[in-house]
Protein backbone atom coordinates (compact mmCIF):
# COMPACT_ATOMS: atom_id res chain seq x y z
CA UNK A 1 0.00 0.00 0.00
CA UNK A 2 1.10 3.53 -0.54
CA UNK A 3 2.91 5.42 2.68
CA UNK A 4 0.46 7.74 3.76
CA UNK A 5 0.63 11.07 5.36
CA UNK A 6 1.95 11.63 8.41
CA UNK A 7 3.20 7.50 8.36
CA UNK A 8 5.55 6.75 10.77
CA UNK A 9 6.62 8.00 13.56
CA UNK A 10 9.99 8.89 11.84
CA UNK A 11 8.48 10.86 9.37
CA UNK A 12 6.57 12.87 11.86
CA UNK A 13 9.55 13.80 13.59
CA UNK A 14 11.66 14.59 10.41
CA UNK A 15 8.56 17.11 9.43
CA UNK A 16 8.66 18.12 13.25
CA UNK A 17 12.40 19.25 12.83
CA UNK A 18 11.88 20.70 9.20
CA UNK A 19 9.36 22.85 10.47
CA UNK A 20 10.99 24.02 13.56
CA UNK A 21 13.32 25.57 11.56
CA UNK A 22 16.40 25.59 13.70
CA UNK A 23 14.27 25.93 16.68
CA UNK A 24 15.46 23.09 19.36
CA UNK A 25 12.70 20.34 19.79
CA UNK A 26 12.19 18.18 23.21
CA UNK A 27 12.89 14.70 22.96
CA UNK A 28 10.66 14.31 25.87
CA UNK A 29 7.78 16.18 23.98
CA UNK A 30 8.05 13.74 20.69
CA UNK A 31 7.97 10.68 23.24
CA UNK A 32 5.25 12.25 24.72
CA UNK A 33 3.49 13.11 21.51
CA UNK A 34 4.16 9.85 20.02
CA UNK A 35 3.45 7.41 23.36
CA UNK A 36 7.31 6.09 23.19
CA UNK A 37 10.30 5.99 24.62
CA UNK A 38 13.02 8.22 24.66
CA UNK A 39 15.19 5.72 23.41
CA UNK A 40 13.10 4.77 20.71
CA UNK A 41 13.28 8.60 20.03
CA UNK A 42 16.52 8.70 20.00
CA UNK A 43 16.68 5.53 17.69
CA UNK A 44 14.91 7.32 15.25
CA UNK A 45 16.73 9.84 15.35
CA UNK A 46 20.11 8.05 14.57
CA UNK A 47 18.45 6.96 11.56
CA UNK A 48 17.93 10.21 10.35
CA UNK A 49 21.29 10.98 10.63
CA UNK A 50 22.56 7.28 8.89
CA UNK A 51 20.70 8.87 6.32
CA UNK A 52 21.93 12.39 6.08
CA UNK A 53 20.57 14.93 8.15
CA UNK A 54 22.87 16.56 10.32
CA UNK A 55 20.84 16.53 14.23
CA UNK A 56 22.65 18.66 17.43
CA UNK A 57 21.50 17.67 20.55
CA UNK A 58 21.36 20.94 22.65
CA UNK A 59 21.05 19.54 26.41
CA UNK A 60 17.86 20.21 28.60
CA UNK A 61 16.65 22.08 25.26
CA UNK A 62 16.48 18.86 22.43
CA UNK A 63 17.06 18.27 19.09
CA UNK A 64 17.86 20.73 16.77
CA UNK A 65 18.06 20.14 13.22
CA UNK A 66 21.18 21.89 11.31
CA UNK A 67 21.45 20.28 7.85
CA UNK A 68 19.05 18.32 5.99
CA UNK A 69 20.12 16.22 2.78
CA UNK A 70 18.55 17.27 -1.08
CA UNK A 71 15.75 14.70 -0.99
CA UNK A 72 12.14 13.89 -1.58
CA UNK A 73 11.59 11.80 1.38
CA UNK A 74 7.54 12.36 2.07
CA UNK A 75 8.68 14.82 5.50
CA UNK A 76 10.53 16.74 3.15
CA UNK A 77 7.72 17.49 0.44
CA UNK A 78 4.99 17.81 2.85
CA UNK A 79 6.60 20.73 4.90
CA UNK A 80 5.58 22.76 1.66
CA UNK A 81 2.45 21.50 0.72
CA UNK A 82 -0.46 23.39 0.16
CA UNK A 83 -3.19 21.48 -1.41
CA UNK A 84 -6.20 19.55 -0.61
CA UNK A 85 -5.69 16.39 -1.66
CA UNK A 86 -2.50 15.63 -3.77
CA UNK A 87 0.50 14.59 -1.89
CA UNK A 88 -0.94 13.76 0.60
CA UNK A 89 -0.45 10.08 0.05
CA UNK A 90 2.99 9.97 -1.02
CA UNK A 91 5.10 6.25 -2.09
CA UNK A 92 8.68 6.97 -1.89
CA UNK A 93 11.74 4.99 -3.19
CA UNK A 94 15.21 5.48 -3.20
CA UNK A 95 15.73 3.57 -6.78
CA UNK A 96 12.50 1.99 -8.69
CA UNK A 97 12.88 0.56 -12.18
CA UNK A 98 9.69 3.41 -13.71
CA UNK A 99 7.38 5.03 -11.18
CA UNK A 100 4.96 4.66 -14.20
CA UNK A 101 4.25 1.16 -13.07
CA UNK A 102 4.15 1.05 -9.18
CA UNK A 103 1.28 4.12 -9.86
CA UNK A 104 -0.96 1.70 -12.23
CA UNK A 105 -0.34 -0.98 -9.55
CA UNK A 106 -1.70 1.63 -6.35
CA UNK A 107 -4.02 2.60 -8.66
CA UNK A 108 -5.28 -0.62 -8.99
CA UNK A 109 -5.51 -1.05 -5.34
CA UNK A 110 -7.74 1.54 -4.73
CA UNK A 111 -5.10 4.72 -3.96
CA UNK A 112 -6.67 8.25 -3.11
CA UNK A 113 -6.65 10.98 -5.69
CA UNK A 114 -3.88 12.79 -5.62
CA UNK A 115 -1.31 9.52 -4.48
CA UNK A 116 1.83 10.62 -5.83
CA UNK A 117 4.79 8.00 -6.40
CA UNK A 118 8.12 9.39 -5.87
CA UNK A 119 11.82 8.29 -6.30
CA UNK A 120 15.16 9.09 -6.18
CA UNK A 121 16.40 7.34 -9.63
CA UNK A 122 14.41 5.22 -12.06
CA UNK A 123 16.75 2.48 -13.81
CA UNK A 124 14.49 2.07 -16.25
CA UNK A 125 12.73 5.38 -16.97
CA UNK A 126 10.49 5.85 -20.15
CA UNK A 127 9.11 8.36 -22.10
CA UNK A 128 6.28 8.81 -25.01
CA UNK A 129 6.26 5.90 -27.31
CA UNK A 130 8.55 3.44 -24.95
CA UNK A 131 11.54 5.62 -25.86
CA UNK A 132 14.50 6.01 -22.49
CA UNK A 133 14.24 8.68 -19.92
CA UNK A 134 17.51 9.43 -18.27
CA UNK A 135 17.00 9.85 -14.38
CA UNK A 136 20.13 10.80 -12.82
CA UNK A 137 20.41 9.71 -9.03
CA UNK A 138 19.24 12.63 -6.50
CA UNK A 139 19.46 15.72 -9.78
CA UNK A 140 15.51 15.36 -10.91
CA UNK A 141 12.24 15.28 -10.15
CA UNK A 142 10.77 11.35 -11.46
CA UNK A 143 7.54 11.08 -10.16
CA UNK A 144 3.79 9.52 -11.30
CA UNK A 145 0.58 10.89 -9.58
CA UNK A 146 -2.54 9.02 -9.66
CA UNK A 147 -5.90 11.50 -10.68
CA UNK A 148 -9.34 10.59 -10.44
CA UNK A 149 -11.53 12.99 -12.56
CA UNK A 150 -15.16 12.55 -13.04
CA UNK A 151 -14.72 12.83 -16.91
CA UNK A 152 -15.22 10.21 -19.92
CA UNK A 153 -11.98 8.68 -21.11
CA UNK A 154 -12.44 11.12 -24.34
CA UNK A 155 -11.67 14.39 -22.30
CA UNK A 156 -8.20 12.37 -20.97
CA UNK A 157 -5.82 13.64 -23.10
CA UNK A 158 -5.96 17.07 -22.23
CA UNK A 159 -4.08 16.31 -18.97
CA UNK A 160 -1.04 16.01 -20.83
CA UNK A 161 -1.57 19.42 -21.51
CA UNK A 162 -2.71 20.26 -18.08
CA UNK A 163 0.26 18.74 -16.28
CA UNK A 164 2.51 20.97 -19.11
CA UNK A 165 0.97 24.10 -17.91
CA UNK A 166 1.50 23.00 -14.19
CA UNK A 167 5.31 22.42 -14.01
CA UNK A 168 5.66 25.03 -16.55
CA UNK A 169 4.11 27.76 -13.90
CA UNK A 170 5.49 25.46 -11.18
CA UNK A 171 9.19 26.17 -12.59
CA UNK A 172 8.87 29.90 -13.30
CA UNK A 173 7.57 30.28 -9.57
CA UNK A 174 10.44 28.25 -7.61
CA UNK A 175 13.39 29.68 -10.05
CA UNK A 176 12.10 32.22 -12.37
CA UNK A 177 12.65 30.37 -15.24
CA UNK A 178 10.48 30.46 -17.82
CA UNK A 179 9.70 27.37 -19.23
CA UNK A 180 8.01 26.69 -23.02
CA UNK A 181 5.68 24.11 -23.62
CA UNK A 182 6.49 22.09 -26.93
CA UNK A 183 3.43 20.42 -27.86
CA UNK A 184 2.18 17.62 -26.95
CA UNK A 185 4.55 16.75 -23.82
CA UNK A 186 7.86 18.56 -23.59
CA UNK A 187 8.92 21.51 -21.66
CA UNK A 188 11.83 23.36 -23.40
CA UNK A 189 13.75 25.78 -21.97
CA UNK A 190 16.28 27.76 -24.02
CA UNK A 191 15.01 25.16 -26.69
CA UNK A 192 16.30 22.14 -25.02
CA UNK A 193 14.46 19.73 -23.42
CA UNK A 194 14.19 19.98 -19.41
CA UNK A 195 10.51 18.11 -18.77
CA UNK A 196 8.43 15.24 -20.29
CA UNK A 197 5.19 14.17 -19.53
CA UNK A 198 3.85 10.47 -19.98
CA UNK A 199 -0.14 10.34 -19.29
CA UNK A 200 -1.74 6.54 -19.12
CA UNK A 201 -5.16 5.57 -18.45
CA UNK A 202 -7.22 3.06 -16.88
CA UNK A 203 -10.39 3.90 -17.69
CA UNK A 204 -13.76 1.57 -18.92
CA UNK A 205 -15.91 2.74 -22.25
CA UNK A 206 -17.66 5.47 -20.65
CA UNK A 207 -16.07 6.56 -17.06
CA UNK A 208 -12.24 7.37 -16.36
CA UNK A 209 -10.75 5.44 -13.09
CA UNK A 210 -7.45 6.89 -12.92
CA UNK A 211 -5.02 9.07 -15.37
CA UNK A 212 -1.15 8.11 -14.28
CA UNK A 213 0.78 11.03 -15.46
CA UNK A 214 4.05 10.36 -15.06
CA UNK A 215 6.40 13.65 -14.61
CA UNK A 216 9.90 13.82 -15.31
CA UNK A 217 11.86 17.30 -14.90
CA UNK A 218 15.69 17.75 -15.23
CA UNK A 219 16.46 20.06 -12.37
CA UNK A 220 19.65 19.84 -10.54
CA UNK A 221 22.10 18.33 -13.38
CA UNK A 222 24.75 19.15 -14.94
CA UNK A 223 25.83 18.99 -18.60
CA UNK A 224 27.82 15.80 -17.50
CA UNK A 225 25.13 14.02 -15.83
CA UNK A 226 23.24 13.53 -18.97
CA UNK A 227 24.42 10.80 -21.24
CA UNK A 228 26.57 12.10 -24.20
CA UNK A 229 23.93 11.51 -27.18
CA UNK A 230 21.67 14.18 -25.78
CA UNK A 231 24.06 16.54 -24.35
CA UNK A 232 23.46 18.92 -26.96
CA UNK A 233 19.23 18.57 -26.54
CA UNK A 234 18.97 18.11 -22.95
CA UNK A 235 19.38 20.93 -20.44
CA UNK A 236 18.14 21.38 -16.04
CA UNK A 237 17.39 24.27 -14.19
CA UNK A 238 20.57 24.42 -12.47
CA UNK A 239 22.51 24.86 -15.67
CA UNK A 240 20.08 27.63 -16.70
CA UNK A 241 20.31 29.70 -13.16
CA UNK A 242 23.64 28.20 -11.92
CA UNK A 243 21.78 27.38 -8.86
CA UNK A 244 20.75 24.46 -7.34
CA UNK A 245 16.76 23.88 -6.58
CA UNK A 246 15.19 22.28 -3.76
CA UNK A 247 13.39 19.29 -5.52
CA UNK A 248 10.97 19.08 -2.33
CA UNK A 249 9.65 22.50 -3.05
CA UNK A 250 9.67 22.21 -6.69
CA UNK A 251 7.65 18.77 -6.20
CA UNK A 252 5.01 20.59 -3.81
CA UNK A 253 4.86 23.52 -6.24
CA UNK A 254 4.02 20.81 -9.27
CA UNK A 255 1.42 19.51 -7.36
CA UNK A 256 -0.16 22.89 -6.28
CA UNK A 257 -0.93 24.26 -9.75
CA UNK A 258 -1.91 20.94 -10.97
CA UNK A 259 -4.56 20.27 -8.28
CA UNK A 260 -5.64 23.60 -9.39
CA UNK A 261 -5.82 22.93 -13.17
CA UNK A 262 -7.19 19.84 -12.82
CA UNK A 263 -10.22 21.05 -11.09
CA UNK A 264 -10.47 23.93 -13.20
CA UNK A 265 -10.49 21.38 -16.13
CA UNK A 266 -13.08 19.06 -14.48
CA UNK A 267 -15.37 22.14 -13.79
CA UNK A 268 -14.92 24.71 -16.31
CA UNK A 269 -13.51 22.75 -19.39
CA UNK A 270 -10.39 23.08 -20.86
CA UNK A 271 -10.79 26.78 -22.58
CA UNK A 272 -9.48 28.93 -19.41
CA UNK A 273 -6.59 25.89 -19.33
CA UNK A 274 -6.18 26.37 -23.52
CA UNK A 275 -5.69 30.00 -22.75
CA UNK A 276 -2.96 29.69 -20.21
CA UNK A 277 -1.22 26.68 -22.27
CA UNK A 278 -1.00 29.13 -25.34
CA UNK A 279 1.28 31.69 -23.23
CA UNK A 280 3.75 28.91 -22.71
CA UNK A 281 3.66 27.53 -25.89
CA UNK A 282 6.70 27.60 -28.42
CA UNK A 283 4.85 25.98 -31.06
CA UNK A 284 2.55 28.31 -32.16
CA UNK A 285 3.03 30.40 -34.88
CA UNK A 286 5.97 28.47 -35.75
CA UNK A 287 6.97 26.25 -39.50
CA UNK A 288 7.07 22.73 -37.73
CA UNK A 289 7.26 19.34 -39.23
CA UNK A 290 4.46 16.61 -37.72
CA UNK A 291 6.13 13.03 -37.82
CA UNK A 292 3.03 10.32 -37.03
CA UNK A 293 3.76 6.70 -37.93
CA UNK A 294 2.53 6.90 -41.64
CA UNK A 295 3.21 10.02 -42.66
CA UNK A 296 4.67 13.41 -42.17
CA UNK A 297 3.10 17.31 -42.63
CA UNK A 298 5.35 20.33 -42.52
CA UNK A 299 3.40 23.43 -42.14
CA UNK A 300 2.56 26.51 -39.41
CA UNK A 301 1.13 25.36 -36.06
CA UNK A 302 -2.09 27.86 -35.83
CA UNK A 303 -3.19 26.51 -32.76
CA UNK A 304 -4.76 24.22 -30.53
CA UNK A 305 -8.24 23.19 -30.29
CA UNK A 306 -10.54 22.24 -26.87
CA UNK A 307 -9.48 18.79 -27.55
CA UNK A 308 -5.92 19.35 -27.44
CA UNK A 309 -5.39 18.61 -31.29
CA UNK A 310 -2.63 20.66 -32.58
CA UNK A 311 -4.24 22.74 -35.91
CA UNK A 312 -1.13 22.48 -38.40
CA UNK A 313 -1.87 25.01 -42.20
CA UNK A 314 0.42 23.41 -45.04
CA UNK A 315 1.42 25.15 -47.87
CA UNK A 316 -1.60 24.65 -50.12
CA UNK A 317 -4.09 25.89 -47.12
CA UNK A 318 -5.05 22.97 -46.05
CA UNK A 319 -5.44 22.74 -41.95
CA UNK A 320 -4.73 19.57 -40.36
CA UNK A 321 -5.72 17.87 -36.97
CA UNK A 322 -3.01 16.32 -35.57
CA UNK A 323 -3.67 14.49 -32.61
CA UNK A 324 -0.13 12.43 -31.79
CA UNK A 325 3.01 13.37 -33.45
CA UNK A 326 6.39 14.01 -32.89
CA UNK A 327 6.90 17.67 -33.78
CA UNK A 328 10.73 19.31 -35.41
CA UNK A 329 10.32 23.46 -35.14
CA UNK A 330 11.89 24.25 -38.24
CA UNK A 331 14.77 26.95 -37.73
Amino acid sequence: MATKMNPTVKNEITKRLLIANGQPISGQQLADDFGISRTAIWKHIKELEDEGYRIDTIKKKGYVLTTSPDSLQPAKVEQFLKTERFGHTIDYHEVCASTQPIAHQLAQAGAPDGTVILCEEQTAGKGRLARAWTSTQGKGIWMSVVIRPDIPPTKAPQFTLIAAVAVARAIEVISDVRAEIKWPNDLLINGKKCTGILTELQADIDRVHSIILGIGVNVNQRLLDFPEEIQSIATSILMITGQPVDRAKLVAQILYHLEIYSDMYVKHGFTPLKILWESYSCTLGKRIKAIMVHQQIEGIALGITDDGVLQVKTDDGKIHGIYSADIEIQK
